[in-house]
């Protein structure tokens, strides 16, 4: 089965337009300050409003406030992704908070960090993102192009809605699809032509590639 798809870090309705109308099943915007996809709660409720219902707006963060939250989540959000260093009992006030589906995104570099996700995870967030993890020096948790080795994933099948990130473009999504079946793939600088500038042809390309799959 194909798996659903993310296009994150979207920040023009070009880009919005061209993820939905390849298929992107989510659409994916940060919010946070060092990141070159940042964006602001007024700009993510425009792009919002120009996505069709059916498609899923993901707001990303990186140990956010509450007053950050509010102020993205009025934008219409679908659910929130967290990337940086939520605790469990942090995560889980989210999600009371906001009654809104919570992603987790963890950084992944051996098998003992998906096992070690699953079970802090079971029961707290609704979904596990796999991502690799920042290069050193890295100012951003994740959208830095790095992969892990998908294998790691392979017989993995946690007790939770789950899907891959890290690397992924058009050349790389066929190997990453049978490594590890994910059941969503999210794809950030690997549809960019620079960091921030999203490319509506490689959008395409990558969901085309992925129904190749």
């Amino acid at each position: 089965m194909m798996p659903d798809i993310k296009i994150c870090g979207l920040s023009t309705n070009d880009a919005v337009d061209a993820a939905v109308t390849a298929g992107a099943s989510h659409v994916g915007f940060v919010f946070f300050a060092p990141s070159p996809r940042n964006v602001a709660a007024a700009q993510v409720a425009a792009l919002i409003a120009h996505a069709p219902s059916n498609v899923t707006s993901v707001g990303v963060f990186v140990d956010p406030d509450d007053a950050l939250l509010d102020d993205a989540v009025s934008a219409g959000l679908d659910a929130i992704q967290l990337h940086g260093r939520e605790t469990p009992e942090r995560i889980a006030g989210i999600r009371r908070r906001f009654r809104l589906p919570v992603w987790r995104a963890v950084g992944v570099a051996t098998r003992d960090d998906i096992h070690s996700a699953i079970a802090t995870t079971r029961g707290v967030a609704d979904m596990l993102l796999f991502d690799a993890k920042a290069p050193s020096g890295s100012t951003l948790p994740g959208g830095n192009g790095v992969r892990f080795d998908w294998r790691l994933l392979d017989g993995v099948r946690p007790d939770i809605a789950w899907g891959l990130s890290g690397g992924l473009d058009a050349s790389t999504i066929a190997e990453a699809v049978s490594a590890a079946r994910p059941p969503l793939v999210d794809v950030s600088s690997g549809v960019e032509d620079e960091p921030g500038v999203k490319s509506v042809g490689k959008i395409r390309a990558f969901i085309e590639a992925v129904r190749r799959t």
